[in-house]
């Protein structure tokens, strides 16, 4: 019988585990992609020092004395931090080759491919994955063997265009969008994993939005190798010309993805609400998209989050009793006959039996990055236990993020990531995990020992809410102060429970109904834990420093110390806390255009007060631009704004004001919306925006300066009653004028006097607006166009920004700046986000001709 003894391994090992995972997170560093030639001289370079270092080893050099050890254990780290650098820079350079080229841009592509991952369906699309296999454009042949993520677009009332992949806004572009949007008949069936089809698509480059602190789209859409996104094309007249897409092979292989989609089917099913059959398509195969919006708000609000999906705990449980399950059926096996109990033990069939069983489910359900790195830190835990050898837990809580950066360097910029393994982390250094307990069950009563996992569980959660509260602060703003009441019931009856119903569900449907009805309980109590006033606390983004300091500071307050060591984690978690961004000085005022792709956002901050100009555009019936970008930047920020000025009742200037409402519920509302709009009939003491309105704020002027009661009784359109915002500070002025149309501008120019350093360019460019007049009397250095990239409407026009450039006014636009930020008291600077802060997977629309 093997013994199983303890060591600990020597330094070298941990150093080049840490130099891996070094490498990647410094790769990941680069705005710009070397050649690929470059890595590759780089990482055989770091192979030849990996032989060279093999070699002194194996002559038993380096280890001598303490110096010499700590240079070997140096050298590998920057051996397998070369490594690991080259293969994620290699990678990345095969990744970009494959990009997909400028030219097929905004054109009909008749494409054959294979359906990839679980189509998505929505309110107004479904939504997929295609591997292109062949294309072509007006019959020629086109080689592009890249992925692409697809919307077809449902019609009849559902229908929504895409404006990221239409053409140009020419006058006939725009009447042929119409006429498709006329047109747009419904999709067929939910498309299967593994099916091949062929159809005609309009495609653009994977471009994602820039905002502080905002999501990185591209990032995600890199990740999963996607090199374009668009939309199908179903019109009538593609149907007329021989377009419509069809099913060239019914599905084939693709046997995981395909088993997912039949679960997710059969769970919507058997359970009639919908936002319960999205809960338990997350626990059973980890659709997260599938849970409702509103249900995410109270699951932050209540932080059991990490529990409404496939995480490490579900794993591990299920590894636990498949492994009991297999050794209990082995033992059994020999009273049948079977020779394999005495070939193999039952205890070693056990763990090897709940490791593969664990592996099925976690790729079953997505391999997501709590998924991987419970499984790889199970599948040391066996290898050690077979070999018998025990590490100490750093070198197993390594190697397992050493394999996953490995897998998915880019899972370094993932949340998930650092919240699993430094959970993970922690338990092990609080000395939290569960220690073996066989004997224990056994000496015992069973209710004692029920007790002690019942009071070491209660540690575990209080070590995740205290010790992790700095980091969630700075990757989210928020943390729950419920959340230690909330997870002290929703980890047992989720993990217990509704889990193990839920997965038994697969081979039993009958037993969704009651995971569903258990579930529905657990939903009720948390959506009354939510709605507590103090539920939630939302701190302004704190630097990386703040975070290191808060957890050490909650590590230390955890730890099996003396007091009087423990009470200094107290003063290292206040930065975290009590982080408060820079402001403008009085007198002098900020001014932030958010890049919320068609459509207007702008955040106006003085020494005090702040005030947003517009909510941005709804997306779709799911998505807008309050949930999705303003809200979490304002949250971000440490912003609560003191006014909400929305210039005009069109839904790309409005479709995220109810998000942020609900939100910001502390916001004077100051509008042109008709005074019985939907939104107007929430609000207590609505304002409705009218020349000569004027306060000020820290020595900063406000003025409306349109429109007046006059335009309001005889004006209809929306554009022509664009709310006018002039900002006044001691340096500079800035100038925020909406949609409004060159009639209107015209009347502007002729009541007062509008100059401005910085002007938020008209209707986002359009033709209809920036009259010469206007640009003469303004007379910008700086002009902000807030228009989506590729936008059907052609945003800007190329003889608008004609005029801009004849006057020397230097222009902005947000597809290529993300959010573009400007002082008052630096009027001669304009930070763009995507040029401050460039990485490599990010696209940078090529610049616009003179």
């Amino acid at each position: 019988m093997v013994q199983a003894h303890n060591f600990t391994l020597p330094l070298g090992p941990t150093a080049c585990l840490l130099g891996w995972v070094l490498g990647a997170a410094v790769q990941l560093q680069q705005a710009h992609l070397w050649p690929l030639g470059a890595y590759a001289l780089i990482g055989t370079v770091a192979l030849l020092g990996l032989l060279l270092g093999l070699l002194v080893i194996r002559r038993g050099l380096g280890a001598r004395w303490v110096i010499l050890a700590a240079i070997s254990a140096l050298t590998g780290a920057l051996i397998a931090a070369g490594l690991s650098f080259a293969q994620t820079g290699a990678r990345a350079a095969g990744y970009a080759a494959q990009a997909l080229p400028a030219e097929l841009e905004g054109r009909d592509l008749r494409v054959i491919g294979r359906i990839e991952g679980l189509p998505r369906s929505g309110v107004d699309a479904l939504r997929f994955e295609l591997l292109i296999e062949q294309a072509w454009i007006d019959s020629r042949p086109v080689h592009w063997p890249g992925r692409v993520e697809l919307a077809w677009y449902s019609g009849r009332g559902g229908w929504r265009a895409s404006s990221a992949a239409a053409p140009p806004g020419t006058p006939e572009a725009q009447a042929d969008w119409q006429r498709d949007r006329q047109q747009a008949l419904h999709p067929p069936a939910p498309l299967q994993p593994g099916e091949r089809w062929q159809m005609t698509v309009r495609l653009k480059a994977p471009h994602g939005q820039r905002n502080p602190h905002g999501f990185d789209h591209e990032l995600r859409l890199w990740e999963r190798g996607v090199q374009g996104v668009g939309y199908v094309r179903t019109t009538a007249r593609d149907r007329l010309h021989d377009r419509w897409p069809e099913r060239l092979a019914p599905a084939q292989g693709a046997w995981v993805d395909r088993a997912r989609l039949a679960t997710r089917q059969a769970i919507a099913q058997r359970v009639s609400d919908a936002s319960l059959a999205g809960v338990i398509a997350a626990l059973v195969m980890g659709d997260q998209s599938a849970i409702e919006r509103a249900d995410w708000d109270v699951f932050r609000a209540t932080g059991v989050a990490h529990l409404m999906s496939i995480s490490g705990l579900h794993i591990t449980l299920f590894a636990w009793v498949s492994g009991g399950l297999i050794a209990a059926a082995w033992r059994r096996s020999a009273r049948w006959g079977s020779p394999a109990c005495l070939a193999l033990p039952a205890h070693v069939a056990g763990r090897w039996g709940g490791l593969l069983m664990a592996l099925a489910y976690a790729v079953f359900s997505g391999w997501a990055v709590p998924a991987q790195r419970t499984i790889w830190m199970l599948a040391v835990a066996v290898l050690l236990r077979a070999s018998g050898v025990r590490w100490p837990w750093p070198q197993v809580w390594l190697t397992a993020m050493a394999v996953v950066v490995g897998l998915d360097p880019w899972a370094l910029h993932q949340a998930g990531f650092w919240l699993s393994f430094v959970a993970v982390g922690l338990l092990f250094a609080t000395d939290a995990p569960l220690r073996p307990a066989q004997a224990a069950v056994g000496r015992w009563s069973a209710l004692r020992h029920l007790l002690r996992a019942l009071v070491r569980l209660a540690r575990e959660q209080w070590i995740m809410t205290l010790a992790l509260s700095p980091l969630v602060l700075v990757l989210f703003q928020q943390v729950s102060l419920v959340g230690l009441i909330a997870n002290a019931l929703a980890i047992p009856w989720v993990t217990f429970a509704v889990t193990p119903l839920a997965l038994i569900g697969v081979l039993l449907p009958p037993a969704w109904p009651l995971a569903a009805a258990l579930l529905d309980v657990l939903m009720q109590i948390l959506g009354v834990l939510s709605q507590v006033s103090w539920a939630v606390v939302e701190r302004a983004a704190a630097p990386w420093w703040c975070a290191a300091a808060g957890l050490l500071g909650g590590l230390l307050l955890v730890m099996r110390w003396p007091l009087a060591l423990r009470s200094l984690g107290l003063p290292l978690m206040l930065p975290v806390l009590l982080w408060q961004p820079a402001r403008p000085p009085p007198g002098a005022f900020e001014v932030l255009a958010f890049d919320v792709g068609q459509g207007s956002a702008v955040l106006v901050r003085t020494a005090r007060y702040s005030l947003l100009y517009d909510a941005g555009p709804r997306y779709s019936r799911e998505s807008d631009a309050g949930h999705r970008v303003l809200v979490p930047a304002l949250r971000a920020m440490g912003e609560r704004p003191d006014t909400l000025v929305l210039s005009h009742s069109d839904s790309d200037h409005i479709g995220g004001a109810r998000a942020l409402l609900a939100a910001q519920p502390q916001m004077r509302l100051l509008s042109s919306l008709a005074p019985d709009h939907e939104l107007l009939r929430t609000r207590a003491e609505p304002l409705a925006c009218r020349a000569g309105q004027r306060w000020q704020w820290d020595g900063v002027r406000f003025e409306i300066l349109y429109p007046s009661d006059d335009d309001a009784a005889r004006l209809r359109k929306p554009n022509a009653l664009s709310c006018v915002l002039h900002v006044q500070g001691e340096h500079a002025a800035a100038l925020l004028v909406g949609d409004l149309e060159a009639a209107q501008e015209a009347a502007l120019v002729e009541r007062a006097s509008i100059r401005a350093d910085w002007l938020l360019v008209p209707h986002h460019g359009s033709r209809t607006s920036s009259s010469a007049a206007l640009l003469d009397a303004v007379q910008p250095r700086w002009a902000v166009v807030q228009a989506a990239y590729r936008n059907r409407f052609g945003h800007p026009a190329s003889d608008v920004m004609a005029r801009y450039q004849a006057r020397n006014i230097e222009v902005v636009q947000s597809s290529r700046c993300g959010a573009a930020t400007w002082r008052s008291d630096e009027p001669q600077s304009m930070d763009c986000l995507r040029q401050q802060v460039p990485r490599y997977w990010q696209h940078l629309p090529p610049a616009a001709p003179p």
